[in-house]
């Protein structure tokens, strides 16, 4: 078995290196990316091959630079991948490229947690690396099925249906029920009033709520859903009482900034404070960043304290957030990799409700 803790050990000796290694991947992973993502329009681009290739290669030399020896493991069986591809042996499926794509991600993902000194136990690590390398050794017969179980071991879900239709299917808006009432009526306004500042969020909601109504039914309708619907419409309508140079940046937010969004679940949240019957939902929005181990905001609750509404709004609001993350890279994330995102970060939401919120995605992959 893989040792990545032996893998990790020399770069944690050295900060300096893994943060010179992190400046790199921020500005590779993009074009890589970008270059998959061309890839799978022309698959016979020879230029294109190149850039993919060198941009792998590229990864591996900074980490050998860097003595980040996880980071070239994870590079080398790609770059022989690709080599393969670059001979003619190999085709450039769909499930290579995803392939590709979620060992970047993973790669991002464990750089990031290392240079916060935190825990990479969650990113199932070790069955990456034992699946690439079964992959860079299979025959051409085998390799998108090698493909499959790599993508499976590391997220869980099996990559059922072509990547457009599950997107398509994300994108679903779910019917407001006849009865609702003149309150939530006003709050979808609201909150297609926040859509309205930036394409990016077109849509947003209602993919928001279909998923926080589904993950909700599926554990048997524990929360209220009307509390929770009006939840999911205001739980970041406070945004609007921030400068927008603020909320929509692309980028890294300094400290000074990441304070300041901080305030806005308690707009929107004291605003349903003062309104009859909304109590519920007030909870929630207030609580929607705060997480099961003590480290959200704004008070830092703990597991037991969160209401379970604000634990399904946190998981929900973190997927969509995944899918558009990179947006400004010029593609979304894949649903199977926003999913494997989203269950890597194991202390950030509620276990109990990412069985259910994982049977909704596994049933619109598999539908």
């Amino acid at each position: 078995m893989v040792d990545v803790r032996a893998l990790v050990a020399s770069v944690m000796q050295d900060r300096d290196a893994l943060e010179e290694f992190a400046d790199a991947l921020i500005d590779r992973a993009p074009q890589i990316e970008r270059d998959v993502a061309r890839l799978k329009k022309s698959p016979g681009d020879r230029e294109v091959t190149a850039d993919l290739f060198r941009g792998i290669h590229n990864i591996k030399g900074d980490a050998a630079l860097c003595k980040f020896e996880l980071a070239v493991r994870i590079a080398h069986p790609i770059e022989s991948l690709m080599s393969r591809f670059r001979a003619g042996d190999l085709p450039f499926s769909d499930l290579l490229a995803e392939t590709i794509l979620l060992a970047i991600d993973r790669l991002e993902l464990a750089t990031e947690a290392l240079l916060h000194r935190k825990t990479i136990d969650h990113l199932h690590l070790t069955a990456l690396l034992e699946e690439l390398d079964k992959m860079a050794e299979g025959s051409t017969e085998t390799i998108d099925d090698l493909a499959r179980e790599l993508i499976e071991r590391v997220t869980g879900f099996s990559p059922v249906g072509g990547e457009a239709a599950q997107a398509s299917r994300m994108s679903d808006t779910t019917e407001i029920r006849a009865e609702a009432s003149a309150d939530l009526q006003f709050f979808r306004t609201l909150a297609h009033q926040f859509e309205a500042r930036s394409p990016l969020f077109r849509g947003r909601t209602m993919r928001i709520l279909r998923l926080a109504l589904e993950t909700n039914r599926t554990a048997g309708n524990l929360v209220d859903p009307l509390q929770l619907e009006a939840a999911i419409y205001l739980h970041d309508v406070g945004m609007m009482f921030l400068p927008e140079t603020l909320w929509l940046k692309v980028g890294r937010l300094t400290d000074d900034e990441k304070l300041a969004l901080r305030n806005h679940p308690g707009y929107a949240a004291g605003w349903l404070q003062r309104m009859p019957g909304w109590q519920g939902a007030a909870e929630m929005v207030a609580q929607h960043h705060e997480m099961p181990d003590g480290g959200g905001y704004p008070n830092g609750l703990k597991m037991a304290e969160i209401c379970a509404g604000a634990k399904i709004l946190a998981i929900v609001d973190a997927f969509e957030s995944v899918m558009l993350k990179h947006i400004h890279r010029g593609r979304n994330r894949s649903v199977l990799r926003a999913i494997a995102e989203v269950n890597a970060c194991d202390n950030q939401f509620a276990p109990e409700w990412i069985a259910p919120f994982n049977a909704v995605i596994r049933r619109s992959i598999e539908a």
